[in-house]
């Protein structure tokens, strides 16, 4: 399992889907997020250009964000 900790900028974020890409300040591909990788439980979306700091897992679908916290 991998904790380093990853800051990049949420690229677009569907609040009525659930799901989005957050593009990394390091560069690399953007990666998928989900409402329930967001770690507050009070937030349940992400905005467009919102800066957030994450985690990732890696599977057989690629590269997801867990652990996001926006600021």
């Amino acid at each position: 399992m991998n904790f380093q900790l990853h800051m990049g900028r949420v690229k677009w974020f569907d609040a009525k889907e659930g799901y989005g890409f957050i593009s990394p300040f390091h560069g690399g591909d953007d990666v998928f997020v989900t409402r329930k990788s967001i770690a507050s439980t009070k937030m349940k979306s992400l905005a467009e250009g919102q800066n957030v700091e994450f985690s990732v897992t890696r599977n057989s679908n690629g590269i997801t964000a867990t652990d996001v916290i926006a600021y």
